[in-house]
């Protein structure tokens, strides 16, 4: 059984896939307490496998995002085993702070300061609140997202890419249109 927070369909919002449809899999609970935490998580239904992929395949996108809350706190080889059994392309946006089970076709860490413990990563997304980004920089990923904090502080995080070009601008376009 898995603690799910909601399972709905609509584009995905930040980073590399933004404007993809997805299937949206939130999973309760996370491991840290982050102060601009946007995601209201801690509430869920404890599901089994079946009527996650059930859920999940009532929808006509083959992408599947694991999201939270803390996913990683939540699956293991067998669920990534199922979905990908079942014609899914597996996204998790994780905070990296746990190892992650193999397979997974698409690695965000979205780091919050913790210690990182993923083997690969295939984008960084960062919220910018000022932090010293050096260590994330420095982290081995095919692309570097900062991210303004709930469309707070967007100059300054412009500001931060034009000086520093590693990174790119991600916004959450869902917050902005309007959308799940």
């Amino acid at each position: 059984m898995r603690k799910i927070n909601e399972i709905f369909y609509s584009l995905q919002g930040e980073g590399f896939h933004t404007g993809t449809p997805a299937v949206f899999i939130r999973f309760s609970g996370c491991n840290l307490k982050c102060s601009f935490c946007d995601t209201r998580h801690e509430d869920g239904t404890l599901m089994s496998d079946e009527e996650i992929l059930q859920a999940v395949s009532a929808y006509p996108s083959n992408v599947v995002i694991l999201t939270g809350g803390e996913p990683s706190l939540w699956i293991d080889q067998a669920f990534i085993d199922l979905l990908h059994q079942a014609g899914k392309y597996i996204c998790i946006e994780t905070n990296g702070t746990n190892p992650l089970p193999e397979g997974i076709d698409w690695v965000t860490c979205s780091p919050k300061g913790a210690p990182l413990r993923l083997t690969h990563i295939d984008e960084i997304k960062v919220v910018y609140t000022g932090q010293d980004l050096t260590a994330y920089a420095n982290q081995e990923a095919s692309w570097h997202f900062l991210q303004p904090c709930s469309c707070q502080n967007t100059k300054e995080v412009v500001e931060y890419i034009l000086h520093h070009p590693l990174w790119r601008l991600s916004l959450q376009t869902h917050k902005l249109i309007d959308i799940n």
